[in-house]
């Protein structure tokens, strides 16, 4: 599902218009990239939550060349499912 499909179902369940929904995914996204930056973590309780992760230096290779390389340590966004979207994902898919 894209950002367009999931502002569209949106609508559609809520009578509202686009635009509107649009602005409010928009303004949700802002507001969670803001708050990782932050090393605040967002918690969405049943859905899940996301946070900032701290990555260490590690050795790599480059897959061309098999020359081996240092990958910089480096913080990364996570996002771990709350139990309700994990039991919703692991249910029979309907006929």
């Amino acid at each position: 599902m894209t950002k367009a499909e999931l502002i569209e179902a949106v609508a559609e369940k809520t009578e509202l218009t686009r635009r509107d929904v649009g602005d409010v995914v928009d303004t949700l996204l802002e507001v969670v990239k803001s708050a990782l930056q932050q090393d605040k973590k967002v918690q969405l309780i049943p859905f899940g939550s996301f946070e900032v992760r701290e990555r260490q230096t590690r050795e790599g290779r480059n897959p061309k060349t098999g020359e081996r390389l240092t990958i910089p340590a480096r913080r990364v966004p996570a996002f771990h499912a709350g139990k309700d979207l994990r039991d919703a994902v692991n249910k029979p898919k309907k006929k």
